[in-house]
């Protein structure tokens, strides 16, 4: 156990997200996501709901602050102006928790499956709402002001 860390953030996760560099992305992924043929690393956290996951990555982890795609859901199939009640409460904790907050940019279903494919890993959680799938961008931990 480690303080101050979310415990459903398991040690292969944790690696993960150490590894990852500026402008990689992971993914967040519901129960019905094709993780296993989608993904080059693969993280399962089964029972976990998706939002409860994304808010302790956005916890630890910096969302960059450069790009204006870097936080992505999947579009509703058919009506790409919805948004989902789980998408709302996504947006919700990248307002609450990011360190750059931003608004959730909706992409086409395949090109979202695209997108993860190029992931640098996807988390499947136990998220059983539908389009409860949200990609994020790292960012980067700028020095302090003593360090410049």
């Amino acid at each position: 156990m480690l303080r101050g860390i979310d415990p459903i953030l398991s040690p292969d996760l944790l690696r993960i997200l150490a590894a990852m560099g500026h402008g990689d992305e992971i993914v967040i992924a519901d129960a019905n996501f094709p993780g296993e043929s989608s993904a080059r690393r693969l993280v399962r956290l089964d029972g976990i709901d998706a939002v409860r996951v994304a808010r302790a990555v956005l916890a630890i982890m910096p969302l960059d602050s450069f790009a204006e795609d870097r936080a992505v859901s999947m579009a509703v199939v058919g009506n790409p102006a919805q948004v989902p009640p789980v998408v709302k409460l996504f947006q919700k904790a990248v307002d609450e928790v990011a360190d750059h907050p931003a608004r959730i940019v909706p992409v086409e279903r395949f090109a979202f499956y695209d997108r993860s494919r190029a992931a640098y890993a996807i988390v499947q959680t136990g998220e059983t709402r539908l389009y409860g799938n949200l990609i994020l961008k790292k960012g980067v931990i700028f020095p302090s002001a003593e360090q410049e």
